[in-house]
Parts: C-alpha cells; sequence; structure tokens
C-alpha cells in the first residue's frame, strides 16, 4: 500500500480525497486543524484517515511526513517549502497545486539528488493551463512550426444561471485570496515590447474576450506573464499574455475599489465599529457614499457605489473581527453575500490563444476548457483544482512520473497521462484552428 498525506481539508480537498481513496492500493491521511473538515472528508472511505494537526506544531508535522510515501500540500503557500524540507529530511514525494516560489525552486537539486519528486504548480491556473498549452506548443515544434504569440486567460466565475447578484461574481475560494489578489501589479510582453502595469492600475484597461458557448468576458492581466517565456520554451516569442476572466463590468468597479484603498492589508483596530464607522473612515466622513463617489469623481449612483451599498457596507452592524485590513472586512462581508446557493454550480473558464507560423501559413489555435460544478457536489474549482494533483500523486507513487527534481507539468511524460486521466473525468481541452 501506498501512505499518502493530505494536508489541508479546505474548499477544493474533497475531490482529491475521493479520488485517491477511490484507488485500491492507497491510504490516506487527511491532516486539518479543523479535524471534523478532514472526518467529513474521509467519511465512509475505508482507506481515509483523518487527523488533527496544527502546521505550527513542528514535530506532529514531521512525524506525519515521516509516516507517508507523499505530502500533498494543500496549506497556504507559505508553508509549502516548510512540508518541502521535511520531505527532503525524509525522501519522500511531494504535490501541490501553488506557484514555486524562488524558495521551493532552490530545492531543486537536491530532491534531485535525492529521487524525490516535488510536483508544483498541478492545479488549473496553473496546472491545466500549463499542460493544454505545452501540448500545442510541443506539436507545432514536432511539425518544424514555431508559436509567436501566445496569449491565455483564466477565470472562476458562477454559471449564467447563478450569477444573481449586483457583483457578478461568487466566490469558490478564499475571498481573501481573490482580493488580495487584485493588488498584484501585472507584467507582459505585447507586440515585442514589454509592458508593465502597477497593482492600482490592474483594472485599468480590460479586454473583451469572446468565449464560445458563454459570451464575452472581461480579461486583465494575471501576475507576471514573463517566466512562461523560459518555462514554456518561447524565448523568441513577440507576445506573452496570461489573463484573468470577469464577468462584464466587473473592472470598473473593483478599479475604483481599489482606487479607494478597500483591498489593503495594513493592520489596525477595528474593535467597537459597525461597517457603517468603517466606510466613513475610509471615505474621510459621512455620508459616505457621498464622499466616497467625489473621492472618484463619480455619481452616487454608479456601479461602484451602489455595489458597496449591496454588500452592506454603509449597515449599522459590529464588524466580525478586532483587528484586521480594509482588504479583511471586504473579505468578511464578500463571503457572507457572495456565497454559491446549495444548488447553484460554478464555471472554469480557460482559454489559450496561440498565433503559430510555419509549413501551410500562418494559423491560430484555440484551447478552451468549460467546466460546472455539480449542483450539491463538488464545485467546478474544485474539480479542476485538485484532481490534476490528486491524478499526480498517483503516478508520481505508481513511477508513471519518473522527473525528479522540484518540477512543473510542462513535459509529455508528467502532462500526457494527466490530461488523458482528466478527459476519463469529463475534465477536457477543445482544440480549433483558424486561417490567421
Amino acid at each position: 500500500m501506498k501512505r499518502v498525506l493530505v494536508l489541508g481539508a479546505g474548499l477544493v480537498s474533497r475531490p482529491l480525497v475521493h479520488y485517491l481513496t477511490d484507488q485500491p492500493d492507497f491510504e490516506v491521511t487527511v491532516a486539518s486543524r479543523t479535524v471534523s473538515k478532514a472526518e467529513a472528508l474521509v467519511a465512509g472511505r475505508d482507506r481515509g484517515t483523518a487527523v488533527a494537526l496544527d502546521v505550527t506544531d513542528a514535530a506532529a508535522l514531521e512525524k506525519l511526513i515521516a509516516d507517508h510515501d507523499l505530502a500533498v500540500s494543500l496549506l497556504p503557500a507559505t508553508e509549502h517549502v516548510k512540508v518541502a524540507q521535511l520531505c527532503l529530511k525524509h525522501r519522500k514525494h511531494m504535490s501541490t497545486t501553488s506557484y514555486i516560489s524562488p524558495e521551493m525552486k532552490a530545492l531543486g537539486a537536491q530532491a534531485k539528488a535525492a529521487d524525490l519528486t516535488f510536483i508544483n504548480e498541478c492545479g488549473v491556473d496553473p496546472g491545466i493551463d500549463h499542460m493544454s498549452a505545452m501540448k500545442i506548443i510541443h506539436q507545432a515544434e514536432s511539425e518544424g512550426a514555431k508559436v509567436v504569440s501566445f496569449r491565455s486567460y483564466c477565470g472562476g466565475l458562477p454559471a449564467p444561471e447563478a450569477n444573481t447578484n449586483p457583483i457578478g461574481y461568487k466566490f469558490s475560494w478564499a475571498p481573501r485570496g481573490v482580493l488580495v489578489a487584485a493588488t498584484n501589479p501585472g507584467r507582459f510582453r505585447r507586440d515585442g515590447k514589454v509592458v508593465e502595469v502597477p497593482g492600482d492600475e490592474l483594472f485599468a484597461n480590460p479586454e473583451i474576450v469572446s468565449v464560445p458557448g458563454i459570451g464575452e468576458l472581461e480579461g486583465y492581466p494575471n501576475r507576471d506573464s514573463l517566466p512562461y517565456q523560459e518555462m514554456y520554451g518561447l524565448e523568441d516569442v513577440k507576445t506573452m499574455f496570461r489573463g484573468t476572466l470577469r464577468n462584464l463590468g466587473h473592472c470598473e468597479s473593483w478599479y475604483h475599489w481599489v482606487q479607494l484603498g478597500l483591498f489593503d492589508q495594513e493592520v489596525r483596530d477595528l474593535s467597537g465599529l459597525t461597517y457603517r464607522d468603517w466606510i466613513e473612515g475610509v471615505a474621510g466622513g459621512a455620508p459616505a457614499d457621498e464622499k466616497l463617489a467625489a473621492k472618484r469623481d463619480i455619481p452616487r449612483d454608479h456601479p461602484a457605489i451602489t455595489k458597496l451599498d449591496w454588500l452592506g457596507l454603509f449597515a449599522d452592524e459590529p464588524l466580525p473581527r478586532k483587528k484586521g485590513g480594509n482588504v479583511d472586512v471586504m473579505a468578511a462581508r464578500m463571503r457572507e453575500r457572495c456565497a454559491f446557493g446549495p444548488e447553484e454550480r460554478d464555471l472554469i473558464v480557460l482559454q489559450h490563444e496561440f498565433l503559430i507560423e510555419g509549413p501551410g501559413g500562418p494559423r491560430k489555435v484555440y484551447s478552451t476548457l468549460i467546466d460546472f460544478g455539480i449542483p450539491g457536489g463538488d464545485s467546478a474549482m474544485a474539480r479542476t483544482v485538485s484532481l490534476p494533483v490528486a491524478i499526480a500523486t498517483r503516478l508520481v507513487l505508481q513511477d508513471q512520473v519518473t522527473e525528479r527534481g522540484v518540477i512543473a507539468p510542462t513535459q509529455p511524460g508528467v502532462y500526457t497521462p494527466i490530461l488523458d486521466e482528466l478527459e476519463r473525468l469529463d475534465i477536457r481541452c477543445e482544440e480549433r484552428t483558424e486561417t490567421a
């Protein structure tokens, strides 16, 4: 039997735990600070065990890692290196869905020397985006063709029938993470020139992206796209852009919110404050709605203001915490007001756009993934984030993935079997080609 340790029992964990406990030769331990969450994940699963774990308890964490063959870290990204170092110490494999940090990358030589695989970036974005892109890139290279432009967009959204609130958005994962990402700077290459977008200008100039079967969405830059030129072997590409997708109208409101400082992370005393007190502090006095509108030189009935009203930010209700940043107040309110109902579906959209030059003339190739959540079951976000890493975990432990070190799923020996298994699970990218 292969023993897998799953660290974390959050919103995306269930498909991974169920997939791995369905494997006849696997035993799975789910470790979580809130043990009831882990117990719910393994309920009715003969080869699943739940344990309580505070990851700040170094000795307990180390013992669990030492007792298993592979650790899947679904913890906050800041914890991954700690897990990786313990995996190195006890010669255990590791998998995550998170970006490869510089600190994680620095462990690559040691992992390779220890004959270990630490597979990262194996979710949906990053993850399926890498795999589906590299499939097309490698196919073009095999034909003697060259990718000269690459644009990629991904977003988690409410399904059209569940898009029922003025915000145009509902949360299928941690709200605070979404809001913090809204202030990340962007960098990409366009027509041979590097474009840098400050964090407070991220939503200033959204693009309209047309997705077959879904319609028009807004796209804006997703962090730094330039490292993916090297990762994808596209050092000479003229355009390299990775973006996030949202519903129409999203970017204008969020642009104003960022400019108003509503996502600031500076921690301050919030004790005794109501939402109205807090928003008046942000606005610089009362009435907050008018002062906020004046700060942005927009009318009081602008969506950026009316959406704040709908969220209840002008209400005389106590704040849910005594300390925190503006982003924490916003996240708390949006967690309440922008949640999915029990029978509502979410939606994952991923679309690549390639311009390829070579034999037969220039052509545009599109790869599109559309996945809907299951009402009353797993969300599309949970499925597309956790199933790729679950499959990768199985492949590593069954010696079907033999690449060692700190890796992302960018080589055919890794991405081909994962994409094949995802297709068996009804998660697939549809490709189409047009003459450029």
